[in-house]
Parts: C-alpha cells; sequence; structure tokens
C-alpha cells in the first residue's frame, strides 16, 4: 500500500503594513512626481535662469516687483477672486440651506438648476453674458426702449462684468461645499431652539451659521482659487483693458515669447493661491481647537 505525503506551499513573506501603505500610493505619487512636480521644478527653476546664458539671476523677480503693470495685475485678480468669492458664498448659502433642510419635491428641480450651468462650457457661458452685458446687449437694450437711461451703462470690459461671469461659473462648486456643510448639522439643534421661543432668523445666526463655518471656509477657498486662476472669462469679460495675472501669463508666453517672465507671473500667482489657502485652513483648525478646547472645559 502506497502512501502520498502532501507537502503544504511555503508561506508568502509577510509585508509589513507601513510598506503595504507605500506601495498603496506609489501609484498617485509617481503620477503626482512626473505631471505636477517636474513641470512645476522646472517652471521655478526656468525663473531663476538668464535667457540666453542660463546663469542664474534674479532679474526676473526684480522686474516682477519694479513692474507697475505686472503688481496692478496681481492687486486686480486679488480683488477679483475675492469679490468672486464673497458673491459666490452669499449666493450660494441660502439655495445650500434649502437643499439641504428641504424634503419638497422641488427640491430635485432646485439642485439640478443648481448644477445646470456645468453642463455648458465656460466659453459658452461667458458669451452668454458678454451678449447681456454689452453696450448693444440685452440690459442696456431694454433700459433703453423704457426711457430709463439715454446712453448705455458700462456693464462689459470692466470688473463688475467679469466678477459675475465668474460667479456664475463657480456658484455650482461653491453650493455644493455648503450643502455638505449644512448637512452635516443635526437638525434636532435647530427644532430645539425653535421650542424655545427663538425665531427662524434667530436659529439660522446662532446656530447654523457658526456651525457652517467650514462649509463657508472651503466656498471662499474653492471660489478664490478657481477665480484667480480663470483665463477665458477675464479675458472676454474683462476686454483688452482689465488684465489679470492668468491673461498676462498668456500674453507673455504666446506674444512675447518671454518664458521666464511669464513662470515669475505663474509663481505669484501660485504663491497667492497657497497664502490664501493656507490662511483658511490655518483659521479653521484653531477654530477647532478653540471649540474642543471650550467643549472639553464645559464637560
Amino acid at each position: 500500500m502506497s502512501t502520498v505525503a502532501l507537502v503544504a506551499p511555503a508561506a508568502l513573506p509577510r509585508i509589513p503594513a507601513k510598506t503595504s501603505g507605500y506601495l498603496v500610493l506609489a501609484p498617485s505619487c509617481l503620477l503626482l512626481i512626473i505631471f505636477f512636480a517636474l513641470p512645476m521644478g522646472t517652471m521655478i527653476g526656468m525663473s531663476f535662469t538668464h535667457a540666453e546664458t542660463l546663469a542664474p539671476t534674479l532679474f526676473h523677480y526684480e522686474r516682477f516687483f519694479s513692474d507697475g503693470l505686472s503688481l496692478a495685475g496681481l492687486y486686480r485678480t486679488a480683488v477679483m477672486s475675492l469679490l468672486v468669492a464673497l458673491s459666490v458664498t452669499v449666493l450660494g448659502y441660502p439655495i445650500a440651506y434649502y437643499l439641504a433642510r428641504s424634503r419638497s419635491r422641488w427640491r430635485a428641480l432646485v439642485f439640478a438648476l443648481a448644477l445646470a450651468p456645468e453642463l455648458a462650457g465656460v466659453v459658452l457661458r461667458t458669451y452668454g453674458w458678454l451678449i447681456i452685458l454689452e453696450d448693444r446687449g440685452f440690459i442696456n437694450d431694454a433700459l433703453i426702449n423704457l426711457g430709463v437711461i439715454a446712453s448705455p451703462l458700462p456693464l462689459s470690459k470692466n470688473l463688475f462684468a467679469v466678477v459675475v461671469g465668474l460667479t456664475h461659473v463657480v456658484l455650482p462648486f461653491g453650493i455644493l461645499s455648503l450643502t455638505t456643510s449644512i448637512q452635516g448639522i443635526d437638525p434636532n439643534l435647530e427644532r430645539a431652539a425653535q421650542m424655545l421661543g427663538a425665531s427662524r432668523l434667530s436659529v439660522v445666526r446662532h446656530i447654523i451659521l457658526p456651525l457652517s463655518i467650514p462649509g463657508i471656509v472651503s466656498s471662499l477657498l474653492i471660489s478664490f482659487t478657481m477665480a484667480a486662476s480663470a483665463y477665458a472669462t477675464p479675458a472676454l469679460l474683462g476686454g483688452a483693458g482689465f488684465k489679470v495675472l492668468a491673461t498676462m501669463i498668456y500674453e507673455q508666453v504666446l506674444f512675447y515669447i518671454d518664458w521666464r517672465f511669464a513662470a515669475v507671473m505663474a509663481i505669484a500667482l501660485l504663491s497667492m493661491m497657497l497664502a490664501v489657502s493656507f490662511l483658511g485652513i490655518r483659521y479653521e483648525t484653531r477654530r477647532s481647537l478653540r471649540s474642543g478646547n471650550r467643549e472639553g472645559e464645559a464637560a
């Protein structure tokens, strides 16, 4: 009688948890290095070299900070982005509150209308606003025909037109951010405050607004960064007289073929967005720590 010996397969080597975590992140990190870190590093290195001799130099940065047009473009970009961020947050908050709390059958329609601008391209939406706001556009023609004004109002080719167009473009992102934050607030807090005699306005002011600050900060940061980096809307609605850093970078690359000065402008734009994001995140972190400390002392 023959017997068959069964040999158990050798156990596979166990990968430490720390190493397996690195392996999972490796593909994403590789993509970031290839498509973000290397181009950014090349751009930063280019900004510190001379165009002809390739020698290290700070000439392009000195030119940027001594050039009134460049500093004006940076200031104009910051003001435009701040106004867009405030407009998106203020206009989007009531819609976000309705979407977060409503159980009406109209909620789906409102949600669809809030996201509808994203179904059309940025250029298409911008041309739509150009038709509405230009000197012979819908608004000016209507006001002139009604006898309200005698000459067209300056609604296009300025800061107002760019802020209106960018607000329309960025508003859906602000609404989504605010809706997510408000949905995380327990509705029982509102019911308890109303049962104690608080009005709807008092509930929103003293409960909803303070608890939705993370969503407000997120909406401000998203709107600011998207507006600061926008090109098509400022170029079309702002016209030749309204220059922001995005349009100035485009001109330096395609018209003047000055890639090094364009790299300096891009670094200035990126630095401004990173600084605003850092301040917003730091504010929210410190606010959360203070809130946690107060809750700990109360307990």
